[in-house]
């Protein structure tokens, strides 16, 4: 019998015979069976009450279990991700345990005659994020892997380094990153010939067909259980001595306030920044501790409106000439800097001007380096094209990947990575995936160097239009309660393909759904424009989000003057795309 499927065993692990409700409809006995297996007094506690209510004949309670129960939490190259809440589409310990038995079992069929796999786990400070952890080695270590769990509440970067610092064979993470507070999710790492990249196709079939057949045919109360490994203290130490080397001691210091959005960040930001020789900032204090509950936002995602409110409040106070903010399990990095025009006194820079100007820094290195320019500059698809520019002018390689730092981290020879989600890559040869800590170093340094030549950001960013021309983009994010919505639109664009976004013709339209240039298949429309700008549509990865990305550029006349031409430019693009999705 199907665990998920049909009547199984109650919460005490008898089986309950099915009723007439449960005849008439089979959602609730999955529920039942579902409560049987469930070792999460929390979500049992959320779902008896609803079964009993929809067995009562109540219509809100069973339309809730369909939503929890109809579809399943899928399984793919973002790994899982969602609310926690009790049913197979929602994030618990149920899923959890048969993702981590599901994962286990990919490993050891794969695993070379007479080896044994190895995972290490690691965990943010998020809600259930230990629980989930501790299973995952438990339950792997059962399953014949080697499971090492990291010693404590870490950064997302130092997960990615772990699993190549000790050779792994996988890394496991638990983190929703940004989402919001109740959710958490489960990020999948390969080592060997995947060097510690997140997972891709068709690796992530694999595990999914792997962790169907658990949930298929067995119960989690029969899982076995085995004793893992903790890590010991001397990994993250060597995270910190590696990420720290990337920078030599600043010719002057800056005077930043950090914030971590109540995430894990902070603890070994700090212990980079003083192995590098870096004076350590002004702290947000009521967002530097970890706190599931998230409670000073909103929202703890640093692109979000008000995510950064408290760090302005503080930079005005220390009179900062730089903020630093890491998202909650730190992969992601936000850079803020002094503008008399803006109400709050300073002004995020995108992450496509972060990444940019982190791009240029990257090929000034390799151009001074005694092998000469050498290596690979990548973005994702929806980045700006300022880094081909770069590469251009240097002489490196460039490369333009699908979103996603699963596949931006997997670029032949790569020297530097990032995507306009706030996702920098600036060490490749020792952690493959985005990296916030490693990232606001980068950045410290740089604007220490321009401070101690007299420049301030705002300046080097300046000399970037001036040199390789004035970029501009923009962003449309439109979330929705419906993802059918969201496949419409799309749908409706490749129907009806525009001719006009704003007042600008449009001289192509690829879709990447069948794959182009060499890039996988994606649900993705690339629109170009007649004056040499772009658009980019796609469906979020990660939220019920439709994502439309902007970009113009302007190369004629002073810098003021290119500016002023390319934001024309990005509010007609902004408009027309605006009436397209409406």
């Amino acid at each position: 019998m199907s665990p998920e499927n049909g009547a199984g065993p109650d919460a005490r692990g008898r089986h309950s015979a099915p009723t007439a409700a449960d005849a008439a409809d089979p959602v609730i006995a999955a529920a039942r069976a579902w409560l049987g297996q469930d070792p999460d007094p929390e979500t049992q506690g959320e779902l008896r009450p609803l079964v009993s209510s929809a067995a009562a004949g109540d219509p809100e309670a069973l339309a809730e279990l369909h939503a929890r129960f109809d579809e399943r939490l899928a399984f793919g190259t973002a790994g899982l991700r969602g609310a926690i809440a009790a049913g197979s589409n929602r994030m618990n310990r149920v899923l959890v345990a048969q993702a981590a038995a599901g994962l286990a079992a990919f490993l050891v069929a794969r695993a070379p005659e007479g080896t044994v796999p190895s995972v290490v786990v690691g965990y943010d400070g998020r809600k259930n994020s230990s629980v989930f952890a501790t299973d995952t080695a438990a339950l792997m270590a059962g399953a014949g892997v080697r499971a090492i769990l990291l010693p404590r509440l870490l950064p997302t970067p130092v997960l990615a380094f772990a699993v190549r610092h000790l050779g792994a064979s996988a890394g496991v993470m638990v983190t929703a990153s940004h989402n919001p507070p109740n959710d958490n999710g489960y990020k999948v790492y390969l080592g060997g010939e995947n060097e510690g990249s997140q997972i891709v196709s068709p690796d992530d079939a694999g595990i999914a067909a792997e962790i169907l057949r658990v949930a298929a045919e067995r119960l989690v109360p029969e899982l076995p259980r085995a004793a893992y490994e903790t890590a010991p203290e001397s990994v993250v130490q060597a995270y910190i001595e590696a990420t720290a080397s990337l920078a030599a001691p600043p010719r002057a210091q800056v005077n930043a306030v950090y914030t971590a959005l109540h995430g894990v960040g902070w603890d070994t930001t700090r212990r980079v920044l003083e192995a590098a020789g870096f004076d350590l900032p002004t702290l947000v204090d009521a967002q530097i501790a970890p706190d599931a509950a998230f409670p000073t936002v909103a929202f703890p995602n640093p692109e979000e409106p008000g995510a950064m409110d408290l760090s302005y409040a503080t930079a005005r106070e220390a009179g900062a000439e730089l903020i630093i903010a890491n998202d909650p399990d730190a992969d992601r990095l936000a850079i803020a800097i002094p503008d008399a025009d803006s109400p709050d006194g300073y002004r995020r820079l995108s992450g496509n001007e972060v990444g940019a100007i982190l791009g240029w820094r990257a090929a000034e290195i390799a151009a001074n380096s005694p092998e000469g320019p050498t290596g690979t500059l990548a973005c994702s698809i929806v980045s700006s094209p300022a880094l081909a520019s770069v590469a251009t002018a240097y002489g490196l390689d460039f490369v333009e990947t699908l979103t996603g730092f699963k596949w931006v981290s997997r670029a032949p020879a790569l020297i530097f990575g990032y995507e306009e989600a706030l996702g920098y890559l600036v060490n490749p040869a020792v952690v493959r995936d985005k990296d916030g800590i490693s990232a606001a170093l980068a950045f410290l340094a740089l604007a220490g160097e321009l401070k101690a030549d007299g420049l301030t950001v705002a300046d080097h960013l300046d000399r970037f239009s001036e040199r390789f021309g004035h970029f501009a983009s923009g962003q449309i994010s439109v979330r929705v309660t419906d993802v059918a919505e969201i496949h419409r639109v799309m749908a409706r664009l490749r129907a009806n393909p525009p001719k006009l976004v704003g007042s600008i013709r449009v001289d192509s339209i690829d879709d990447l759904s069948q794959g182009v240039g060499g890039l996988p298949p994606s649900d993705v429309l690339r629109i170009r424009l007649a004056d040499g700008s772009r658009v980019m549509v796609r469906p979020s990865g990660t939220e019920p989000k439709l994502k439309v990305y902007l970009d113009t550029r302007s190369s004629i006349g002073t810098v003021p003057e290119r500016k002023a031409a390319a934001e024309a430019t990005l509010a007609d693009l902004d408009r027309g795309m605006r009436a397209l999705i409406a």
